[in-house]
């Protein structure tokens, strides 16, 4: 199986590439060149293997939640080569790309992501005895730092814990992960178990999970912004 991967949802733009269990991988942190980055970055990985982009088994993207130009730039370059190649796409949380990262076995990882307009994005993600995926412990949501539920987490992971710290203060004793952003590698992975599963879509599907309606907002004598 040969899975490409991007994410461009947060302030990291990432490329990876998915080769019969081998990852090549460019990353870079950026405020706003993600749209710059990200093609250069794909055909990089895809010299240094040696792979068309036909020969891939299909193309796995961060479908967010994240910042919302992001979410779309990854969205329509997926959707974009998809359609070039005529290869399926899958989209991959990321939430659940930052649990992938920092989860161990029999973990329950609270992932809380900087939302901006004093909220969070946030998800719960288990992985099994002998897993080696994370998978969903319920619905991803957004909403603000005090009516994040902590359930039965035993890590916390993301952004959203330091841009909040009264999150982090309210369950102390928890190990944490604040500074994790979620990368391509571990979209590449999920996204290949999904594909393996028979769960990719046509490109034309390819669609953002943004988890707030409400995409911009006004400031008292401004214009609206993300």
């Amino acid at each position: 199986m040969k899975v490409l991967a991007l994410d461009t949802a947060t302030e990291r733009c990432s490329v990876a590439l998915w080769s019969e269990g081998q990852l090549l991988q460019r990353c870079e942190d950026t405020a706003r060149a993600h749209a710059e980055l990200v093609l250069p970055m794909v055909s990089e990985v895809l010299r240094e293997a040696g792979i068309e982009l036909r020969q891939l088994t299909g193309i796995a993207f961060g479908r967010g939640p994240g910042g919302f130009t992001g979410v779309r730039i990854a969205v329509s370059v997926a959707q974009g080569l998809a359609f070039a190649a005529g290869l399926p796409v899958v989209g991959v949380s990321n939430l659940a790309a930052v649990a992938q990262q920092v989860a161990r076995p029999l973990d329950e990882v609270l992932v809380c992501m900087d939302a901006r307009m004093g909220e969070v994005y946030c998800g719960r993600f288990v992985l099994a005895a002998g897993a080696s995926l994370v998978t969903a412990a319920g619905e991803e949501s957004v909403r603000p730092p005090a009516a994040v539920e902590f359930g039965t987490a035993t890590l916390l992971a993301g952004t959203g814990f330091s841009a909040y710290p009264q999150l982090p203060a309210r369950c102390a004793d928890l190990p944490q992960r604040v500074d994790v952003l979620p990368h391509a590698r571990e979209i590449a992975v999920l996204g290949a178990a999904a594909l393996a599963a028979g769960r990719g879509l046509p490109a034309w599907q390819a669609q953002p999970v943004y988890l707030r309606d409400e995409v911009a907002f006004k400031k008292s004598g401004e214009g609206s912004r993300e």
